[in-house]
């Protein structure tokens, strides 16, 4: 769920795919939208309260205009499994929670996949908060452990219009010293405890 400014408009995001628009001054219900693809499991606004943001199981956000509820007005495929959660950074850039386990940040109009903030390994992400000031975020995971990032480059990123070309592949960017930024990394932790184990056998060999 997700309140304007003058706390007069609730928004929901809805299993069946819809945008639901309460009036909480009136205590009435307003409107419905179209049903989308997949279930909407967040919503927030950016834009100064102008765009409305859902993330979806399928993996899409959609984009709706203000006072435009009734249809999307654009929508943006990440290639991931599902868009769990979402907490806004700036007024373009939001922090996205998936299955994947990893958290990315995005920026709306235009729409940018920026990089990696973090993640929790192979577990999915359940919520994400940032902290005031805007320097930290913090995430909880299926792991059971509530992980903090740092997200003050952020704040200062400015995203270009003109989109290039990139290769099918790359990994992410990381944008802290603790996300990552490739798929090697990605296993890194997996790939110590193989190594470990392994020349734990190699010791027990020659003895």
């Amino acid at each position: 769920m997700a309140v304007d400014g003058n706390r007069k408009i609730l928004l929901t995001a809805s299993g069946d795919g819809t945008l639901g628009v309460f009036n909480m001054k009136r205590r009435r219900f307003e409107l419905l939208s179209e049903p989308q693809n997949g279930d909407l499991t967040s919503v927030v606004l950016l834009k100064r309260g102008k765009k409305v943001v859902c993330g979806s199981s399928e993996g899409t956000i959609y984009l709706f205009n203000w006072d435009g509820f009734g249809a999307a007005s654009d929508r943006f495929a990440l290639r991931v499994e599902s868009v769990d959660c979402m907490v806004p950074v700036t007024d373009s850039i939001v922090c996205v929670g998936s299955l994947d386990g990893v958290i990315r940040a995005v920026n709306i109009l235009p729409n940018r996949v920026l990089g990696c903030v973090g993640q929790h390994l192979g577990e999915p992400i359940e919520q994400l908060a940032v902290a005031p000031g805007g320097q930290l975020l913090a995430s909880c995971g299926h792991d059971q452990k509530v992980k903090f990032w740092d997200i003050s480059a952020l704040g200062g990123m400015v995203v270009d219009d003109y989109r290039k070309k990139k290769k099918k592949g790359v990994p992410l960017l990381a944008l802290s010293s603790k996300a990552v930024g490739n798929g090697a990394d990605f296993f890194a932790d997996l790939r110590d405890e193989a190594e470990a184990e392994a020349a734990g056998s190699d010791s027990d060999d020659s003895d």
